[in-house]
């Protein structure tokens, strides 16, 4: 169970958009307390709920690794064709998955774009402000998953799942990171600390990024794709470090400046 919690952080990606809306909000002192809250409330329910759910009704010998537990309990109840029924959560689900990323890559992009991040063509955008450019580029890249499940589709899901993970675990330690740097300046009196705060700081941010440590430790215990992934850890990072120097000169440039 604890090897495959990378599964479980992919799972529960996509939460972290709610501080990207935060920019767009009207009144976010008032709207981003109501939103968190509410997303804790439906993962308790919709995510735990459903996993309890089956846990008190599937018995533990039933289990098998082939078909969804879902679809093993929906059809031992006699729910007719429960395999499509499932089919069609799961494809409804992935979509759902999707549509707060590329919200989110596509602003994201945007911005980094403007600071001189970023390739010019995703700070562009439509009449109705969508960051059209960005959309289009992580667009692209999702499409490069049907080169891999072309070339190994025994592991595609468990390659593109791993490297979702690591870009997850990375994103989340960022935002404590970022939280953490926050708090030191709001004690300076710049800029002022909001009155909806994280519960626990700062004790909280550094034990969230010991829990994101060991579930890289765990996805290299499991060996196959998940360690191929936390090896090639150094490689991303060093592309990275690479595209930083490669744009630091536009980094102090407007884009009146071009």
């Amino acid at each position: 169970m604890l090897l495959t919690i990378q599964g479980m952080v992919f799972a529960y990606a996509s939460v972290e958009p709610v501080g990207v809306a935060a920019g767009e909000t009207e009144n976010p002192e008032k709207i981003m307390p109501r939103a968190i809250t509410s997303i804790m409330w439906r993962v308790g329910l919709f995510h735990v709920g459903s996993v309890v759910l089956l846990s008190t009704l599937l018995p533990w010998s039933a289990y098998s690794a082939a078909p969804s537990p879902f679809v093993t309990e929906l059809s031992r109840i006699g729910v007719p064709a429960a395999g499509d029924v499932m089919n069609l959560v799961v494809l409804t689900a992935a979509m759902s998955s999707l549509n707060p990323g590329l919200y989110s890559t596509g602003r994201i992009l945007r911005s980094t774009a403007v600071n001189g991040s970023a390739p010019r063509f995703t700070a562009r955008t439509s009449r109705s402000q969508v960051p059209y450019g960005g959309i289009l580029l992580t667009s692209g890249i999702c499409v490069l998953g049907v080169g891999v499940n072309f070339v190994v589709p025994e592991d595609a899901f468990e390659i593109v799942l791993n490297f979702a993970a690591i870009g997850i675990l990375s994103t989340w330690g960022m935002i404590m990171m970022c939280h953490l740097l926050f708090r030191q300046r709001t004690r300076q009196g710049r800029p002022p600390r909001p009155d909806y705060r994280l519960p626990g700081s700062p004790r909280t941010e550094p034990a969230t990024q010991a829990f994101l440590a060991s579930v890289l430790v765990l996805m290299y215990a499991d060996g196959g794709a998940g360690r191929t992934t936390v090896l090639c850890l150094p490689l991303i990072a060093g592309a990275l470090v690479a595209g930083r120097y490669a744009v630091r000169g536009r980094l102090n440039r407007t884009p009146a400046d071009g």
